[in-house]
C-alpha cells in the first residue's frame, strides 16, 4: 500500500489499512485527515459531492485520536478513521437540510440519528455531510439547495442517487466510510453509477431516528471502496438504540466474510425479473460476471423470481410518504420545492386508506413470494440498474417515463425488506461502471457480505480514470 506522505498520497488507503497504520505508529489520523480535506477542497467545487464540511471539526478530533494512539488507548474499532453522514441524517454540530430548500438553517443540530452517533463512539472522525436530492426522493443527485452532484467517471453524467455525494466521496475516497440510505435503491443506484460497493442491510438492523417518511421502505447502510470496510461498519452501525421503534432482531457476523469461494452457493440469476428492459451492454457485464460465480464454485441457475413489477405497490407507499412530508408546509416552503417532488407529494395526497391497505397486503405476499424463492436459492443475482448513467439534471433518461423504471431490480427488495449489495461488476461499452445486485433472504447479511467478498477479489476494484490508486 502507498504510505508517503504529502497531500493526496494516502487516497489508496481502506479504513482497515488505517487502523493497522495508526496502530504501528507508521502514520496518524491527523495526517490522514488533513489529506482527505485537502482532496475534498480540490474536487468538490466541481462535483459537489459534500455539502457541508467541517473542517476545524475533523481535525480536531483528529488530534484527539492522535494522542490516544499515541498512548495506546484508541477509544473504538474506528478510532481515527474518517468517515461522511448523509445529509438526511441527523448530525450534532452540522446542519442537516435534507437537501431542501423548504428547511431552515438555524438548527438547533444538537443531535445525533444512531448511526451517527454509533460512528463516533467507535471513533470515526466526521468530515462533513454529502448531498442528496430533495428529502432523497429521486435517483439522481441535484437540488434546488444544494445544486447539481457530478459523477467522477465523467463529469457530465449523474453519479445516481439518492445517496450520490456520499457514492462520490466512497469512489474517490474522500474519506473511507460513507454513511448512505435506500428507500428504493438509493445506495445500490450511485455505487452501481460509481463503481463501489454499497450495502442495503436487512431492515431493522440499523436503528434509524427519526423515523423517514417513508418508513419500513428506508434503510441505511455503508458505501465503501471495499466489501471488508463495509462488514467493519456494520459491526459498529447496528448496535442498538433506545429510540429505534422497530428494532428487534440483532445482526450478527457469523464469519461467512471469511469464505474463499461460493462452492455450495446456491444462486438464482434473473437477467430482467421477467419484465424490465435492460440495456444489451449492461447484460454483457452481468453475464459475464455471472460466469465468474460459476468458477468460484456457486451453483448457478438461470430463473426469474416469479412476481409481477410491483412498481404500483412501490409508488403508493412511495407517493404517501411524500405527502406525509410536505402536509405541515406552508405555501411558501411548497413554492421552494424541487417540482418533481412536488408532483410526488399531490399525487400521493389523493391516495385512499383502501388503496395504502391493498398496497401493504400486495408487500406482504411479495415477501412471501421472496421466503419461498429463498429455500431454493441463497442468493438471488441481478444486474443492480437497467441502464447508464445518464446526463445531470434529469430525473431519468430519455425514453423513461418514471425514475424507477430505469431501476426495475432495487426497489422490490425495499417492499421485501431484505438485504441487497450492489458491487462492481465490469465496464459497460461507454466505459463506465456497471453493478452486480446480490440479494439475500433477510436476516442474512452476512451471506450477502461474504459472497460479495470473495466475488470482489475475482472481479476486482474500480477507480474513476482520473484518479487511478496503486494499493
Amino acid at each position: 500500500m502507498n504510505v508517503s506522505k504529502g497531500s493526496g498520497t494516502f487516497r489508496a488507503l481502506t479504513a482497515l489499512d488505517c487502523l493497522e497504520l495508526y496502530q504501528a505508529g507508521t502514520i496518524s489520523p491527523v495526517e490522514v485527515v488533513r489529506d482527505c480535506l485537502n482532496r475534498i477542497n480540490a474536487v468538490n467545487a466541481d462535483l459537489n459531492a459534500f455539502c457541508h464540511i467541517d473542517a476545524d471539526g475533523a481535525l480536531t478530533a483528529a488530534r484527539q485520536s492522535e494522542e490516544r494512539w499515541h498512548k495506546g488507548q484508541p477509544i473504538g474499532v474506528l478510532d481515527g478513521v474518517p468517515a461522511t453522514i448523509k445529509d438526511l441524517t441527523l448530525t450534532r454540530g452540522m446542519p442537516t437540510r435534507r437537501g431542501s430548500a423548504a428547511t431552515s438553517a438555524a438548527g438547533p443540530w444538537d443531535q445525533d440519528a444512531p448511526l451517527t452517533a454509533r460512528m463516533r463512539e467507535a471513533g470515526a472522525i466526521i468530515l462533513g455531510k454529502t448531498t442528496t436530492p430533495e428529502f432523497g426522493w429521486k435517483g439522481a443527485t441535484d437540488s434546488p439547495l444544494t445544486g447539481i452532484t457530478r459523477n467522477p467517471w465523467n463529469p457530465k453524467l449523474t453519479p445516481g442517487g439518492s445517496s450520490g455525494g456520499a457514492a462520490v466521496a466512497a469512489a474517490l475516497n474522500l474519506g473511507f466510510l460513507h454513511q448512505g440510505s435506500d428507500g428504493g435503491g438509493s445506495i445500490r443506484i450511485p455505487a452501481s453509477f460509481t463503481g463501489i460497493f454499497g450495502f442495503k442491510p436487512t431492515f431493522g438492523y440499523v436503528p434509524q431516528w427519526p423515523l423517514s417518511a417513508m418508513g419500513m421502505l428506508s434503510h441505511i447502510g455503508p458505501m465503501t471502496r471495499t466489501v471488508d470496510d463495509a462488514l467493519l461498519m456494520m459491526d459498529v452501525i447496528t448496535r442498538p438504540d433506545t429510540r429505534d421503534g422497530y428494532g428487534g432482531v440483532t445482526y450478527k457476523a457469523d464469519g461467512s466474510g471469511e469464505a474463499e469461494s461460493l462452492q455450495g452457493i446456491r444462486i438464482g440469476y434473473s437477467r430482467n425479473l421477467g419484465y424490465a428492459d435492460v440495456a444489451p451492454d449492461i447484460l454483457r457485464v452481468t453475464d459475464a460476471a455471472v460466469g465468474q460465480l460459476r468458477s468460484l464454485g456457486a451453483d448457478v441457475v438461470e430463473i426469474d423470481p416469479g412476481f409481477a413489477n410491483p412498481v404500483e405497490v412501490f409508488a403508493t407507499f412511495w407517493f404517501a410518504g411524500a405527502a406525509h412530508l410536505i402536509a405541515r408546509m406552508s405555501e411558501a416552503q411548497k413554492d421552494l420545492l424541487d417540482p418533481g417532488f412536488l408532483e410526488c407529494a399531490i399525487r400521493g395526497e389523493g391516495i385512499t386508506l383502501s388503496e395504502f391497505k391493498d398496497a401493504e397486503q400486495a408487500r406482504f405476499d411479495l415477501s412471501a413470494k421472496m421466503g419461498d424463492f429463498h429455500e431454493s436459492f441463497d442468493l438471488l443475482v441481478t444486474p443492480t440498474v437497467a441502464v447508464a448513467p445518464f446526463p445531470v439534471g434529469m430525473d431519468k433518461p430519455d425514453g423513461f417515463s418514471g425514475w424507477v423504471d430505469w431501476t426495475p431490480f432495487t426497489f422490490p427488495f425495499n417492499l421485501t425488506q431484505q438485504p441487497a449489495a450492489s458491487l462492481p461488476a465490469g465496464l459497460d461499452d461507454g466505459g463506465l461502471p456497471v453493478g452486480l445486485q446480490l440479494v439475500g433472504p433477510r436476516y442474512r447479511d452476512t451471506k450477502v457480505l461474504g459472497a460479495a467478498r470473495v466475488i470482489e477479489k475475482r472481479l476486482g476494484r474500480l477507480t474513476p480514470p482520473a484518479v487511478q490508486m496503486t494499493s
